[in-house]
């Protein structure tokens, strides 16, 4: 009964510590390089997450029609590394203008790099664009 006890315990502790490499992608399998886009919308929510931060804001478009976009970015220890504060850098109704790259999918979510706030400040809430090969290859170009 021991040995299968042991084995058990070994299954879930390796069940456990792999859970969190499950929710981690590459660049390019979500995002794509080559699709660039710069929104400018009000923050509806941010989630300080690992093993990525995600914001939400809300752009109109031309017509005045307000649709939801969500935004990835670094884990909340780099962005503290970075300058970023919880509660104080960025908040809930603040304006913004985000640099990223949209889904793949083509839904409201893209990858976020830069971020310029309504005093002009800019500061990086993600990473460069990456190709998908795990590093192999230099990152695509910036604005």
């Amino acid at each position: 009964m021991k040995p299968i006890l042991g084995w058990a315990g070994a299954l879930l502790v390796a069940w456990i510590a792999s859970t969190p490499a499950l929710a981690h992608h590459s660049f390019g399998a979500e995002y794509d390089a080559d699709k660039p886009i710069t929104l400018t919308g009000v923050i509806t929510k941010i989630e300080w997450t690992n093993p990525h931060s995600h914001f939400y804001i809300d752009v109109k478009d031309t017509n005045g029609k307000v649709a939801n976009w969500k935004f990835e970015g670094y884990p909340p220890t780099v962005l503290n590394r970075n300058g970023w504060r919880r509660e104080a850098t960025m908040k809930p109704g603040d304006t913004i203008t985000v640099f990223g790259w949209r889904a793949r999918d083509g839904t409201n979510w893209g990858h976020s790099r830069e971020i310029t706030f309504a005093d002009g400040k800019k500061m990086f809430f993600g990473p460069p664009a990456g190709t998908g090969d795990g590093g192999g290859a230099p990152p695509v170009g910036e604005k």
